[in-house]
């Protein structure tokens, strides 16, 4: 009986796993290739991506760091908002919830962005739901737009991203990327 239970939940989530892959491609239209590797040691997930977007550097900055305005871009979150800025250095509260299939749950952050205008965007959780979060934003120019590199290493936090790990991690970063991409898009004149 006890084989049988742990089967069923392993078809379910194969299931939620499927749902949430086709939903976020006809979502975007996969219209931005991402490359992304997904790793995971223990509980710390280590996130490498890169999308390159047709637009200049001044566009992609000014999407990457439009924090007061960021939930009209990343469809997960309720409220974003600088609560500090010291020079380059900036206190960004977030809140949301991230949903995966017919799943969700609610999360919030605090974090210390560091800008190295138009180049780089270093960020550390300071507190949340999310145990630890470092990460690393660059924009490298290209001949025809900007390629987006972004690094990450999370200590899982959240029920839904220990049971469902890998793929809940991945398809997270790829919807940003993808809102972002298009975000920047948009902006073009």
């Amino acid at each position: 009986m006890r084989g049988m239970h742990e089967m069923q939940r392993r078809l379910v989530a194969t299931a939620l796993i499927c749902i949430a892959v086709f939903a976020s491609q006809a979502a975007f239209g996969l219209d931005r290739k991402i490359d992304l590797a997904v790793k995971q040691i223990d509980r710390t997930y280590i996130i490498d991506a890169t999308i390159d977007v047709p637009v200049t550097v001044g566009i992609a900055w000014d999407v990457l760091t439009d924090f007061d305005h960021m939930t009209s871009i990343l469809g997960n979150l309720n409220t974003s908002k600088v609560l500090s800025r010291n020079g380059n250095i900036w206190q960004v509260k977030q809140e949301g919830v991230a949903r995966y299939g017919p799943l969700s749950y609610s999360f919030e952050s605090v974090r210390e962005i560091r800008l190295e205008p138009k180049t780089r965007i270093v960020s550390k959780s300071l507190s949340g739901t999310v145990s630890r979060m470092n990460s690393l934003t660059e924009i490298v120019p290209l001949d025809q737009g900007v390629q987006i590199k972004y690094h990450a290493e999370m200590l899982a936090g959240s029920m839904l991203a220990r049971m469902f790990g890998l793929p809940f991690v991945r398809h997270e970063v790829e919807e940003q990327l993808q809102r972002m991409a298009k975000e920047m898009t948009t902006r073009v004149p």
